[in-house]
């Protein structure tokens, strides 16, 4: 796939965005609860005085409880998922775990000091949306919205928004960019993100 081609397919993609569909018992107070004790895991993580690399151990673990990565990953990859093989797609699928981990653990440490707290959730299309306030030192409160599903059998977070940020559009299109820094090539896009 050309350059052209896969950044239109991705402009298109945007204004589509294929969310997971509904399992069983989605409910709003269990999404809640999941983003409850996701923000605890957290701010352990934050206030547990290790080094970076430790918390960016510390977060991929946070994901793996709380995350429906699987998910995540596939709709990040767009098109190409379709194209990659069963081997692949299982190669890949850890190698993105580890680079949002890598990604967002670096991130997270500008929490340390602050404070996350749940205003609530309600029920949006085929998700919940779980709203919460980020409070950061020396900054104006956040507003930061998790989308939980329970496609996967539990109530699993697939996406974020922060400040109007979405987080699956915003790491799809990173996604593509480097695919297409590697002309492509899914294996060389895969070891690149385990090297991160």
């Amino acid at each position: 796939m050309t350059l052209m081609t896969r950044r239109s397919l991705m402009a298109a993609g945007a204004a589509a965005v294929v969310f997971p569909q509904p399992g069983f018992a989605l409910s709003a107070p269990a999404a809640q609860e999941l983003v409850t004790r996701l923000i605890a895991d957290v701010n352990t993580v934050i206030s547990s005085g290790k080094s970076e690399a430790g918390m960016i151990v510390d977060f991929g673990k946070v994901l793996d409880r709380h995350a429906d990565v699987p998910t995540i990953a596939r709709y990040c990859l767009g098109a190409d998922a379709r194209a990659a093989s069963a081997s692949q797609m299982a190669a890949y699928t850890p190698a993105f775990a580890n680079y949002i981990a890598t990604k967002y653990g670096r991130r997270f440490r500008e929490f340390i000091g602050g404070e996350i707290t749940v205003q609530g959730a309600r029920p949006i299309k085929s998700w919940i949306e779980v709203e919460t306030t980020v409070l950061l030192r020396g900054r104006s409160p956040l507003r930061m919205d998790w989308h939980v599903s329970d496609r996967s059998g539990r109530h699993l977070f697939f996406n974020f928004i922060i400040e109007g940020v979405n987080m699956l559009l915003t790491e799809r299109a990173e996604v593509g960019a480097m695919l297409d820094r590697q002309r492509g090539d899914l294996d060389k896009l895969i070891a690149e993100m385990r090297a991160v």
